[in-house]
């Protein structure tokens, strides 16, 4: 239950953080006016006369009533329709009030449509009974065919501009329809500051050094120019998805204390031409009102895709458009300064060149994933505010999660907390955390799900096998963990490795990756003499990589070259014969057939360790290393012997 006077005094805290925001009283919702019309037209329905209410008689009917002398006067309407009311005498007929209808005025005419108004005059005037031609105009009937079409198609085209055109932008000025071409940016100033600093980033630390340039020369630019020197115009951050682009933007915005635009690329391009240049001309105009500022455009890769430099027509006119706009405010013929764009992307392949040149974006920073360091003061950051039990390795953490960018490692902490809460635990230990790394790269683990003995059994000796080649392959990486517990949607099990932190890999290397991959596969085929579906992961891993060793690395029988695809907007033709494509493929066969061999032969020369591994894990369902060392024995120093190379 909610305390009113609670209630009263955070509605005052709230008013008193602005001051100067004015008390808006309630606000005009357009739909009472849909209501209003609505009303009125139910209304005249009632109110106005409507002749299909009467009762209707046929025109033989009419005639006996003529010749029993029951009609007291006619009126003919548009020469259309014959209103026929009787005379009191009849109206107290049983038969006649039977078939009246009462309305709230009186008593409904009888009628029937007109065939021959020359006719009718003629019979009334016949038998004595007084008759009126009157021209009447339905306004009920005009207003239905006419004039409500066209309020509704109104009221329909004023309810979808308010939503695309929203409730206007930056506050006050026009709404509605009215704002479509105002900018969208969220603006953060004075009490709206963005409260997150560079401490709150771990790692990116030659990041942050380029960014504080940047917030230096904005708290003090004399330290830059009176040698002369001038502020990058723009900054790109470049990374993949989730490295904290976006984060360290927030830093910079709650570091500088100036002015801060924030805003979406998608949020320029709109279905309306000239709608998204606009926008645009805008936001510049609201950061020269407000310079020194900053503005930070995410994902601009949805504004600033390159240009197509075909003839197909099938470009984005209005995306063009607005980049081109974009271009030449940031670096125009009427340039000011102290506006500097902060945007970030992890498409930086598909931005224009023109985008991408000194005068718009002076430097472009890559925020990679995070190495190991990194990756422990990320845990460190996120641990803040999470009760830690003391046997909780951060470095080990780290280790064992290389890959992870800043938001895994931020899913692995509140997936370690959500464990630690289910099970009722005093803090988060070690063992919360190994089942949070479990569960962000596996997926939920599912002991429920039924599994016939003869598949345990597969999953078992298929597991087995990637260890095993794991563990006497020198280049492999390290076994931290394999289970044949069931985890995501189509995991049966799985095998976790530690890899090394580099970056350049040798051929060896590669060709022991593909070995310990195509491992399960070859397993099942050594123990059952058959194969499953339980591969096709590993075959998709293998297949990509040996295309890559083949047409990028140039790690094969067809020679130091590499087959780049055709960048090309609207290309489809490949930069490489249809020969060239066969002897691709002939060589990736080649080299994935190699890889199996040879992990075959491993297998079949360490068949008793592999049956002892696969008998293990039925019973355990997770081995962790020091348990597979037991088994194995320690993993061998000496590099295994390489393959002998095949004759071309």
């Amino acid at each position: 239950m909610i305390d009113p006077k609670r209630l009263i005094f955070v509605v005052t805290i709230a008013n008193m953080e602005n001051p100067k925001r004015p008390a808006r009283g309630p606000g005009f919702n357009l739909y009472w006016l849909y209501l209003l019309l609505f009303g009125l037209i139910v209304v005249s329905f009632f109110i106005v006369p409507d002749q299909q209410a009467n009762v209707p008689i046929t025109y033989m009917e009419f005639q006996e009533w003529v010749e029993r002398r029951l009609v007291d006067k006619v009126v003919i309407v548009n020469k259309d329709l014959a209103e026929v009311y009787l005379t009191p005498e009849a109206r107290e007929l049983a038969e006649i009030q039977r078939r009246e209808r009462r309305r709230l005025w009186g008593v409904a005419p009888f009628t029937f449509r007109v065939v021959s108004a020359e006719k009718l005059e003629e019979l009334l005037q016949q038998k004595r009974i007084p008759y009126y031609v009157v021209e009447r105009t339905d306004y009920l009937l005009i207003i239905l065919q006419y004039v409500l079409p066209i309020v509704i198609l109104i009221a329909l085209w004023v309810f979808f501009m308010q939503r695309i055109g929203g409730r206007g932008a930056g506050g006050g000025g026009p709404t509605g329809i009215f704002s479509i071409g105002r900018s969208r940016a969220a603006l953060f100033e004075g009490g709206n500051r963005v409260n997150i600093t560079f401490a709150d980033v771990a790692g990116l630390e030659e990041a942050k050094q380029e960014v504080q340039e940047i917030v230096e020369f904005l708290k003090n630019p004399q330290k830059f120019t009176r040698l002369g020197g001038k502020i990058p115009k723009g900054v790109l951050l470049v990374g993949p998805p989730g490295t904290g682009k976006t984060l360290l933007a927030k830093a910079v915005a709650g570091e500088a204390g100036v002015p801060f635009f924030s805003i979406s690329g998608s949020d320029f391009v709109e279905m309306f031409v000239g709608v998204g240049a606009a926008r645009v001309r805008d936001l510049f105009r609201q950061a020269k009102e407000k310079a020194p500022c900053i503005i930070f455009i995410d994902e601009i890769d949805a504004v600033g895709r390159i240009r197509s430099r075909t003839s197909v027509p099938i470009s984005n006119d209005e995306r063009e458009n607005t980049l081109n706009q974009l271009l030449v405010e940031m670096d125009g013929f009427n340039t000011d300064a102290g506006i500097i764009v902060i945007a970030a992307t992890n498409r930086p392949d598909v931005l224009d060149p023109a985008l991408l040149r000194p005068g718009r974006f002076d430097r472009m920073i890559m925020i990679d994933r995070p190495d190991v360091k990194e990756r422990e003061a990320i845990f460190r950051v996120h641990m803040k505010n999470l009760l830690v039990a003391p046997d909780v390795d951060v470095h080990k953490l780290a280790l064992q999660t290389p890959g992870f960018v800043g938001a895994d490692i931020a899913n692995v902490c509140n997936e370690a907390a959500l464990i630690a809460a289910r099970k009722d635990r005093p803090a988060i230990t070690m063992a919360d955390f190994q089942e949070a790394i479990d569960k962000v790269i596996g997926g939920l683990e599912r002991r429920s799900k039924v599994i016939s003995p003869e598949e345990r059994n597969i999953v078992a000796y298929h597991e087995s096998g990637h260890a095993i080649a794991g563990w006497f392959l020198p280049h492999a990486d390290p076994l931290v963990k394999v289970s044949i517990i069931p985890r995501g949607i189509a995991a049966l099990g799985y095998a976790q490795y530690m890899p090394k932190e580099q970056y350049l890999y040798t051929k060896a290397q590669l060709l022991d990756v593909l070995s310990m991959t195509l491992a399960g596969r070859a397993a099942e085929e050594i123990i059952f003499s058959d194969i499953s579906t339980g591969a096709q992961n590993d075959l998709e891993r293998a297949t990509q990589l040996a295309f890559a060793m083949v047409t990028q690395y140039g790690m094969s029988r067809l020679g130091h070259i590499a087959f780049r695809p055709n960048t090309e907007e609207f290309s489809f033709q490949k930069p490489y014969s249809e020969e060239t494509a066969r002897l691709i493929d002939a060589e990736v066969q080649h080299i994935l057939q190699s890889a199996y061999e040879r992990t075959k032969q491993l297998l079949q020369e360490k068949l008793s360790l592999l049956h002892a591994l696969a008998q293990r894990l039925l019973e355990k369902e997770v081995l962790y290393q020091e348990e597979v060392e037991a088994l194995l024995g320690p993993r061998p120093t000496k590099p295994h012997p390489e393959p002998a190379p095949t004759p071309s």
